[in-house]
C-alpha cells in the first residue's frame, strides 16, 4: 500500500499561506509599512503604479538588515520580534508572524535593497515566485526599499480576482492612511504613478489627522482624553452634526496598532446617543494604550482583530470618555440635527426689489424648462391616467389608502387601469406644510411626497445620458471654483470623471488635494458647487457599500438623492404643476430608485369608510 501523505514544496507552502496575508495589493502595503515602522524609521515612502498591480515600492530610513539577516527574512516564520511563546502576550511590534515577506515573495517579483546603519555597504536581493534569483552587495543608503512588482503574476485566477484600479486604489489609500494615523510622528510620503498624493510632515495628531483626511475635518474635532490606571484614552471625535451617512472617518487604535471592533464602535454609539440623524456614523480617532498582556493580536493573520482580557471594562471608559468630552464642549441634543444637509436645487437669497425676485424665480422654474420641450402626448400620457372615476373601468379596482401606518400606493397596473376619459384642466394642486402636494381626482385625492417625486425625476434624467453615452447640458461658470478633497474621494472623482462630465460636470484640472471645476449641470448653477460634490461623493460610497449597482446607476442615484427637493421648502405654483407633470412622465413613478412610495392615491370609497366608523 502506497503513502499518500507527502510534504508540499516551500514554494507551493507559500503561495497557500500568501493566500491569508497577501489578499490585494494593499495587503503588500500594510505589510511593509509595518516593517518600516517596526524598523525605526523617521521617514517612509510609498511608490505605487496601476493600482499596486504593477509596482508597490517602500522605501524607509530605518535600522536596515545585514546580508544574512536579509536572506533569512524571506524565510517563513523568521523574525526578529519574538523569541519565546511568552514574547506572544508582551508584543510591542507591528509585526511578529515572520510570514509577510516570505507570503509576499511567493506570489510577486520581489527586489529588496538594504543596509544595516552600521555597515559601509548593503545587499541586494532578488526573488521572483518564491525562487530566490540573487543576491548580492550594492551601494545604498542606511534603510530598506523593498520594490514589488507584477503581483500575483504566476497566480493567474488571484489576479484577476482584483477589482478595478479605482477600487484597489482605495484600498491602498485606507492602509496608508491608517498607518500614517497611528504614527504621526513618522513622516510619510504616498505617490501614484509619480503624482504626489500625500506629503506628510511628522507632526502632532491633530495635524496629522487635518493633512489625511483633509481640511472639513479641521472644524469637527473634540478633544478626548481618559487615563485610568488599567488603561489611557486619547484622540478626537466629531462634533455629532458632521455625522455621515458612511463609516470611512472611524479609526481605532491600541497600542498604536489599527483595529476593528463593532463592540468598540457600539460603544462610541452609545455616547453618541441621542446626538446624531438616524443612520449616520460621528468621526473619530481614537488611541487606546494599554500594557500588552492584556490584549492578545495573535488572533488573524491580518492583526486587524484583538481581543481584551476585559472588554466590559474597556466599553464603560470609553464610553464615559466620549460622554465627557461631548458634555465638555457643551454638544447638548438642543441642536437640530435633524436638518437634512443634502444638496437644495431651491435655496435662494432675499431680494428686495421686484426685478430681482422675478430673476430668482425664473431661476428656480429654469430647471423644470426642459418639460415644455416634450411632446405633449407624452408628457400628460401617464398623467391622465389618475382622472379615471373607478366606476370607468371594467375590473372595478379598489385602491385603499391605510390611515394608521404606511400608505399603500397603486402598484403599475392598478394605476393603467384608471383609464381616463379626459382631465380636469382646472384641478388645483397644493403643498401641505411644505412636504407633500396635494390634489383632487374624480376618483378621490392623490398626495405626492414632493422629495421623492423629485428624486424619481433627476434620477431618470441623470441616467439616460450616462447609459447613452450622451453628455447632459452644462452650466459654464463664471468664475472656476477650486474644491479641495481629501486624496481617497479625489482618486474616486478622478477615476469616474468621463461619468461625472455626461451628468454635467467639467472637471477641469485635478492637484494633489483639491480639483477645479469650470461647469456644473444647469439645475446646480446657482447653488452650494463643493456641497453638491461633497455631498455626491458620500451618497456614492454609501450606496457602493449597500447595494451591488453599476457605476452609472449610483452615480444617478447619488445625484439624484443629493441634489432633489428637500422636504420643508416652499414651492412656487408653476414648480407643483410641473414637478407633478414631470412625475406622471417618469417611465417608473411610483417608486424612488430606492423603492420609497413617491404618491399615495385615496380613494373616495375609502374616504367614506372613515367617516363611516
Amino acid at each position: 500500500m502506497s503513502n499518500l501523505i507527502r510534504l508540499l514544496p516551500d514554494a507551493l507552502a507559500n503561495q497557500i499561506a500568501a493566500g491569508e496575508v497577501v489578499q490585494r495589493p494593499a495587503s503588500v502595503v500594510k505589510e511593509l509599512l509595518e516593517n518600516a515602522v517596526d524598523a525605526g524609521s523617521t521617514a517612509i515612502k510609498v511608490i505605487v503604479k496601476d493600482a499596486g498591480k504593477s509596482l508597490i515600492q517602500v522605501i524607509d530610513n530605518g535600522t536596515g538588515m545585514s546580508e544574512v539577516d536579509a536572506r533569512l527574512s524571506f524565510e517563513r516564520h523568521a523574525t526578529s520580534k519574538i523569541r519565546t511563546a511568552a514574547d506572544l502576550f508582551n508584543i510591542q511590534t507591528m509585526g511578529f508572524r515572520g510570514e509577510a515577506l516570505a507570503s509576499i515573495a511567493a506570489v510577486a517579483q520581489l527586489e529588496m535593497e538594504t543596509c544595516h546603519k552600521k555597515g559601509s555597504l548593503g545587499t541586494r536581493i532578488i526573488i521572483e515566485g518564491a525562487q530566490f534569483k540573487t543576491q548580492a552587495p550594492v551601494s545604498t543608503p542606511q534603510g530598506t526599499k523593498v520594490s514589488v512588482k507584477n503581483l500575483f503574476f504566476n497566480v493567474p485566477a488571484r489576479r484577476n480576482f482584483l477589482k478595478s484600479n479605482p477600487v484597489e486604489t482605495k484600498h491602498l489609500i485606507d492602509e496608508f492612511q491608517r498607518v500614517a494615523l497611528a504614527r504621526h510622528d513618522i513622516a510619510f510620503s504616498f505617490y501614484q504613478n509619480s503624482l504626489e498624493t500625500y506629503l506628510l510632515p511628522a507632526a502632532k495628531l491633530s495635524h496629522r489627522i487635518v493633512h489625511v483626511l483633509g481640511e472639513a475635518s479641521k472644524k469637527q474635532l473634540i478633544p478626548c482624553q481618559e487615563e485610568t490606571e488599567v488603561l489611557k484614552i486619547q484622540g478626537y471625535i466629531g462634533k455629532p452634526e458632521y455625522a455621515k451617512k458612511t463609516r470611512g472617518d472611524q479609526f481605532f487604535f491600541v497600542n498604536q496598532r489599527f483595529i476593528k471592533s463593532l463592540y468598540l464602535h457600539h460603544a462610541v454609539k452609545t455616547a453618541f446617543e441621542g446626538l446624531l440623524s438616524p443612520n449616520t456614523f460621528p468621526f473619530y480617532v481614537l488611541f487606546i494604550e494599554i500594557a500588552p498582556d492584556r490584549i492578545d493580536v495573535n488572533v488573524h493573520p491580518t492583526k486587524t482583530e484583538i481581543k481584551f482580557d476585559d472588554e466590559r471594562m474597556v466599553y464603560s471608559i470609553l464610553t464615559a470618555a466620549i460622554k465627557r468630552a461631548l458634555a465638555t464642549h457643551h454638544m447638548t441634543p438642543s441642536i437640530d440635527f435633524e436638518q437634512n444637509n443634502n444638496f437644495n436645487p431651491f435655496s435662494t437669497t432675499s431680494s428686495t426689489t421686484t426685478s430681482t425676485a422675478e430673476k430668482v424665480k425664473e431661476s428656480r422654474y429654469a430647471q423644470f424648462k426642459s418639460w415644455d420641450t416634450m411632446p405633449q402626448q407624452g408628457k400628460i400620457k401617464d398623467w391622465e391616467r389618475l382622472f379615471q372615476p373607478l366606476d370607468k373601468h371594467p375590473d372595478n379596482t379598489t385602491i385603499t389608502w391605510q390611515m394608521a401606518g404606511a400608505s399603500s400606493t397603486p402598484t403599475a397596473s392598478e394605476t393603467a387601469s384608471l383609464q381616463p376619459t379626459h382631465a380636469t384642466a382646472n384641478t388645483v394642486k397644493v403643498q401641505l406644510h411644505n412636504k407633500y402636494i396635494l390634489t383632487q381626482l374624480k376618483s378621490g385625492i392623490l398626495l405626492i411626497d414632493q422629495h421623492a417625486a423629485h428624486e424619481r425625476i433627476l434620477y431618470e434624467q441623470y441616467l439616460q445620458p450616462l447609459l447613452h453615452n450622451k453628455g447632459k447640458s452644462a452650466q459654464q461658470l463664471l468664475f472656476p471654483v477650486r474644491i479641495h478633497l481629501n486624496p481617497a474621494d479625489l482618486a474616486l472623482v478622478q477615476a469616474h470623471a468621463t461619468d461625472m462630465h455626461a451628468l454635467g460636470f467639467v472637471l477641469d484640472t485635478f492637484e494633489r488635494d483639491s480639483l477645479i471645476v469650470t461647469g456644473c449641470p444647469v439645475e446646480a448653477a446657482d447653488h452650494d458647487l463643493k456641497q453638491l460634490l461633497e455631498g455626491l461623493v458620500e451618497q456614492f460610497k454609501w450606496n457602493q457599500a449597500r447595494f451591488t449597482l453599476t457605476t452609472q446607476e449610483n452615480l444617478a442615484r447619488s445625484l439624484a438623492k443629493r441634489a432633489c427637493i428637500q422636504s420643508g421648502k416652499k414651492l412656487q405654483q408653476e414648480e407643483i404643476d410641473a414637478l407633478v407633470d414631470q412625475l406622471f412622465a417618469c417611465t417608473h413613478p411610483h417608486h424612488t430608485p430606492a423603492g420609497h412610495k413617491t404618491f399615495v392615491v385615496m380613494t373616495l370609497e375609502a374616504i367614506d369608510t372613515i367617516f363611516q366608523e
